[in-house]
């Protein structure tokens, strides 16, 4: 058995975020150990069902069941530097530990990748039920806790990084919950849609076909016994969209992640201030600028998204084999995993940043009142034209010009303007009021930051 320490491991996903208490966790769906055991999984799934159908005895298919709680990954790749072939050295190894009437069995019409792409299928399936949803899901009720506490906080809105008229901070994370509630619902529908194979080594049933008058029913009874189903066409590979649609469900899911965290960096900006992240009593912003702190979980998660986002051209390109397989995606397949955790370790380090995240309501407010005052272009300018004026968007232009260069309020200029007279005595006593107050030119933030939460808490089932 290898035993190393940590810190010689290469990939920074095992020796700097292994660190992490959630480490363990990946480690059951996605190391090179779980693969190992997922496959053995297959294996004694297709012997079960060769007993069922008496080709061996029910007490074969319980010895390779037995033998293969007992494999370890350190004996196959043992075996592998033997047989140069990873399957063929799992298979030995489980031969290993039965009796010889149970030997045969094992592997008994099927080849290496029915048994790789089904566990592959079956480990991220799992892995996404038990670990990926329910991060995502604890993230997303995290951010509606924070939209509905500011559903009311006034905020500027912002378009092209400049200020346009106003929403609320609710409203803003509302957006979040609505874009990752859509990508969690993708990512479970992709995941449940992950297909296995039990058709052989060009996927036409051709050493199953000699045992069973219909061996796509075997197929679907073995890979039944892993709650899976059967792609409905393979070669001696699972067709790879089906895999290749969970990952890009994966790297969108990510962007997401990266899009919020970009958002709450620069709100973070010594400028804006309208957020900022908990720092604990000892923690350093800066080696050398005492006074700093820096938004670096926002930023890790985007540093982490731009390393995985590239990735899916990879999986693009796996897309590919020649004929019925080559093996141009033997490699760059196994990396898979690293996309996974890579997505898990920032949804919990968002997860922890926002359950801590500090909202400067005075620093929003004072960046609302910096501009406030031509917030009011945009309703009086819909205002005018709803009662007919016949340039309405160019005379309030205007306005703006001439009270940026007088230094005065907009809506002060209106009733100075003779030409507007006619137009201002239409106006209701609400209408004037929004004028006066652009903090109530909302629209519906609020209602629709609470409908978005409630749809969401509806549709992820969440308490």
């Amino acid at each position: 058995m290898i035993s190393r320490n940590i810190f010689e491991n290469i990939s920074p996903l095992d020796h700097r975020y292994s660190l992490k208490d959630e480490f363990q966790a990946y480690s059951t769906y996605l190391s090179e150990e779980a693969k190992v055991k997922y496959q053995a999984q297959v294996e004694v799934a297709l012997v079960k069902v060769l007993a069922k159908y008496g080709i061996c005895s029910e007490e074969v298919a319980k010895e390779v069941e037995e033998a293969a709680q007992k494999i370890s990954v350190e004996n196959v790749y043992e075996e592998e530097k033997r047989t140069k072939h990873n399957i063929r050295a799992l298979v030995n190894c489980l031969q290993d530990k039965v009796s010889e009437e149970a030997k045969p069995y094992i592997h008994f019409t099927t080849t290496s990748f029915d048994i790789v792409d089904t566990a592959n299928s079956l480990r991220y399936k799992e892995a996404t039920e038990e670990l990926i949803l329910p991060n995502l899901k604890e993230l997303a009720e995290t951010l509606m806790e924070i939209a509905l506490r500011d559903k009311d906080t006034i905020q500027v809105g912002r378009t092209h990084g400049q200020h346009a008229v106003p929403v609320t901070f609710g409203f803003a994370i509302a957006e979040y919950v609505s874009r990752l509630g859509n990508r969690i619902k993708e990512l479970e529908n992709r995941a449940q849609n992950l297909r296995g194979k039990i058709s052989g080594a060009v996927g036409a049933y051709n050493a199953s076909h000699l045992f069973f008058t219909d061996p796509e029913e075997f197929e679907n009874d073995v890979l039944a016994e892993l709650n899976l189903e059967a792609a409905t066409h393979s070669t001696q590979i699972v067709e790879p969209e089906y895999l290749l649609d969970y990952v890009h469900s994966l790297i969108s899911t990510f962007g997401i992640l990266a899009s919020f965290s970009d958002d709450m960096r620069h709100l973070q900006r010594s400028e804006i201030a309208e957020v900022g992240e908990y720092f604990d009593k000892d923690q350093v912003g800066s080696s050398t600028m005492p006074h700093k702190r820096n938004p670096i979980n926002y930023e890790n998660v985007k540093s982490m998204w731009k390393e995985f986002m590239p990735r899916m051209v990879t999986r693009y390109q796996d897309q590919l084999s020649e004929h019925q397989r080559d093996l141009t995606n033997s490699a760059s397949s196994r990396f898979i995993p690293e996309i996974i955790v890579g997505l898990l370790a920032s949804t919990n380090r968002l997860i922890k940043v926002c359950k801590k995240l500090v909202v400067d309501h005075k620093n929003l407010k004072k960046n609302f009142d910096q501009n406030k005052e031509m917030v009011v272009a945009e309703p009086l300018y819909i205002l005018l034209a709803s009662y007919g004026h016949p340039d309405a968007h160019e005379i309030v232009r205007k306005l703006t010009l001439e009270a940026e260069e007088r230094g005065l309020p907009l809506r002060e200029l209106i009733t100075e303007k003779e030409e507007l007279e006619p137009y201002w005595a239409k106006f209701d006593e609400k209408q004037r009021q929004l004028l006066i107050n652009p903090e109530k030119y909302i629209g519906i933030a609020v209602e629709k930051t609470e409908k978005v939460v409630d749809y969401w808490q509806e549709e992820l089932e969440l308490d």
